[in-house]
C-alpha cells in the first residue's frame, strides 16, 4: 500500500485546478482526457469523469489537473476529488496503463553534461524532472533507496552523488579525467531514464544515516529567526547554488552566538572555494538583511 499525500495548488486558469502528489504518477509523459472514452487506459481518469463538473483531465509525472464546468465551484468540490483520488492511488489503484505505449516508443530524453566550480563534480542535466526532493549519497551503501544512484557507484572513478529536480551531480576520484568519462556517463544515465528506470525509491530518500539531514526543514518548531533564515536561503541562495549543480541546508542558529551553521551538498561540498566564497556571500547577505541578528555563518561540507 502507497503513501501518497497530496498539495492542492491553484492555477493562473480558475477552472483549473492542480493536485500535487509526493510521488512520480507516470514515468515519461503527460496525458490529457476530455472524455471517458479517452480514457479507457487511465483508470483514474476514468473515475474522475464520473464527476458531472469534470470537464478535462491532465495527468503529469507528479500532479493530475481538473478543468470543471462552471456548475460548481472548487471551493465545494475540491476535498471530495482530493479525498477521491488519494483513496484509489493509496489502494493501489492504476493511474495510467503505459505498458502499450512504452513497448512501442521508447520517450526521447536530452542530457548534457555542464562544468561546475569544483573540478572534481560535473552536472548532468535531463530536459524532465527526475526527483521531487533532494537527494545525496556518499557510498553504494547510502544508496539503498537509490537503484541509479546503486549502478552509478559500479564505476570505479564515481565518489559521491547529489541529485536535485531535474540533474544529477558526480563527484569522481582522482583516478579519471573527465574529459575520458563524461561521454560514458551522460550516455549511461540517459539510457537508464529513457528506459523508465526508477530513480528513487518510494519513501524518504535519506538512508539510515540518522545525521544526514532531510531534504525539506521542517520550520515547524524554528524560532522567529531560525524561520527567516531558512527563507532567505530558500529564496536568494538555493537557486544561484542549484544551478552549480550543488545545494545549502539549513542545519542550525545559536540564539547567544548567533552564529548560523549550514550544509554544504553536491558540487558545493568539498569544492576548494566554495566554502570560503558562500560562507562570506551568506555571512554578508543575512547580516544585512537580519541586522543586529547574526554575527557569523559557519559553512559544513555535507
Amino acid at each position: 500500500m502507497q503513501n501518497y499525500t497530496v498539495e492542492i495548488k491553484t492555477t493562473n486558469k480558475p477552472s483549473i485546478l492542480k493536485f500535487e502528489f509526493n510521488e512520480f504518477l507516470t514515468k515519461q509523459k503527460g496525458y490529457e482526457y476530455h472524455n471517458i472514452e479517452d480514457a479507457m487506459k487511465s483508470p483514474i481518469a476514468s473515475q474522475l469523469f464520473y464527476l458531472p463538473f469534470v470537464k478535462t483531465v491532465y495527468i503529469s509525472q507528479n500532479f493530475i489537473a481538473i478543468e470543471k464546468f462552471n456548475i460548481v465551484e472548487w471551493a465545494d468540490v475540491q476535498d471530495e476529488v482530493s479525498e477521491q483520488l488519494l483513496k484509489h492511488l493509496n489502494d493501489g489503484g492504476k493511474i495510467v496503463d503505459e505498458k502499450e505505449e512504452d513497448s512501442v516508443n521508447k520517450v526521447p530524453v536530452t542530457v548534457y553534461a555542464e562544468s561546475t566550480p569544483n573540478p572534481s563534480v560535473m552536472k548532468f542535466v535531463a530536459n524532465k524532472k527526475l526527483v521531487l526532493e533532494s537527494a545525496e549519497f556518499k557510498s553504494i551503501d547510502d544508496a539503498e533507496l537509490s537503484p541509479l544512484a546503486q549502478k552509478l557507484f559500479h564505476f570505479p572513478f564515481v565518489k559521491e552523488i547529489f541529485m536535485d529536480e531535474n540533474y544529477i551531480s558526480i563527484n569522481k576520484y582522482d583516478m579519471a579525467e573527465w574529459e575520458l568519462i563524461t561521454n560514458e556517463l551522460r550516455g549511461f544515465i540517459k539510457d537508464y531514464i529513457e528506459e523508465g528506470g526508477k530513480i528513487l525509491e518510494s519513501g524518504k530518500v535519506q538512508s539510515g544515516n540518522t545525521e544526514a539531514p532531510s531534504p525539506k526543514i521542517d520550520t515547524s518548531n524554528l524560532d522567529d529567526i531560525s524561520k527567516e533564515i531558512v527563507q532567505i536561503l530558500e529564496e536568494y541562495v538555493k537557486p544561484a547554488v542549484a544551478s552549480d549543480g550543488g545545494n545549502i541546508m539549513f542545519k542550525s542558529y545559536n540564539t547567544e552566538s548567533k552564529d548560523v551553521q549550514v550544509i554544504l551538498q553536491g558540487a558545493c561540498s568539498g569544492c576548494p572555494s566554495s566554502t570560503i566564497t558562500l560562507k562570506n556571500g551568506i555571512e554578508t547577505m543575512l547580516k544585512e538583511m537580519l541586522q543586529g541578528k547574526v554575527n557569523s555563518v559557519t559553512a559544513f561540507n555535507g
